[in-house]
C-alpha cells in the first residue's frame, strides 16, 4: 500500500473530517464569543466602572522613551480580564450544549415499560405445585 493510498484513506475516515469540521466550527465560534465580550459585554461593564476600557489597562513595567527608542514594556492584565470573561462565556455554553445532549441521551435510553419477570423455570413450577398442595392438606 503506497503511501497517497493511506494518506487517503486515513482522510477518508470519519472521525478526521468531523475533527476538522470541529475545529473549523470551534475558530468560528470563538471569534463569535471575541466579539460578544469585546463590542456587547464589556462597553457597558466599562461605563457602570466609570468609562474604563479594560482592553487599555496594564501595569508599566518601563515607561516608553521615544529618544532612546525605547519600546513600553508592560502587564496587560484588561486584555488577560477580556479574555477570561470570554472563556467564562464558552465555558458556560459548552456546559449547556452538554447538559442538553446528556439529558436527551437520557431520555432516549430510558425503557419505556418495566421488563416482564421472566417465566418460572420447570423446577420453579413444580416446586410451586407442591407448595400449592401442602397448603391444602
Amino acid at each position: 500500500m503506497s503511501i497517497a493510498s493511506e494518506f487517503r484513506e486515513f482522510i477518508a475516515r470519519g472521525n478526521v473530517v468531523d475533527l476538522a469540521v470541529g475545529v473549523i466550527i470551534g475558530g468560528a465560534f470563538g471569534k463569535i464569543v471575541t466579539s460578544l465580550v469585546d463590542q456587547i459585554i464589556m462597553p457597558p461593564v466599562g461605563l457602570l466602572t466609570g468609562g474604563v476600557d479594560f482592553s487599555q489597562m496594564k501595569i508599566v513595567l518601563r515607561a516608553a522613551d521615544p529618544v532612546n527608542k525605547i519600546t513600553e514594556t508592560a502587564i496587560g492584565y484588561g486584555a488577560f480580564l477580556n479574555t477570561l470573561i470570554q472563556f467564562l462565556i464558552i465555558a458556560v455554553v459548552i456546559f449547556s450544549l452538554v447538559k442538553g445532549i446528556n439529558s436527551l441521551r437520557r431520555k432516549d435510553e430510558a425503557p419505556a415499560e418495566p421488563a416482564a419477570p421472566p417465566p418460572p423455570t420447570p423446577s420453579e413450577a413444580l416446586l410451586g405445585e407442591i407448595r400449592d398442595l401442602l397448603k391444602s392438606r
